[in-house]
């Protein structure tokens, strides 16, 4: 299962949420994948991964605010 990203601030930002307990899993088409939080639930927390965002570093932002924000955290 790829999770490098193309651009290495999103790649760096998955890593991030790989650190903090989430899961990816691998996507197709336009969306790269998806992040799921530690809660192995329907309401655990999602955050969706582009694989060609418009701006990499707002994404990359984006999706380490949207794991750190989660309150499933252990």
């Amino acid at each position: 299962m790829a999770k490098h990203h193309a651009n290495k601030e999103v790649s760096d930002a998955i890593a991030y949420a790989l650190s903090r307990g989430w899961r990816f899993v691998k996507g197709s088409g336009h969306r790269f994948g998806t992040l799921l939080c530690p809660r192995a639930e329907r309401s655990g927390c999602r955050v969706g991964v582009a694989s060609t965002p418009q701006n990499p570093s707002q994404h990359a932002r984006r999706i380490r605010h949207d794991v750190d924000r989660c309150t499933h955290q252990k």
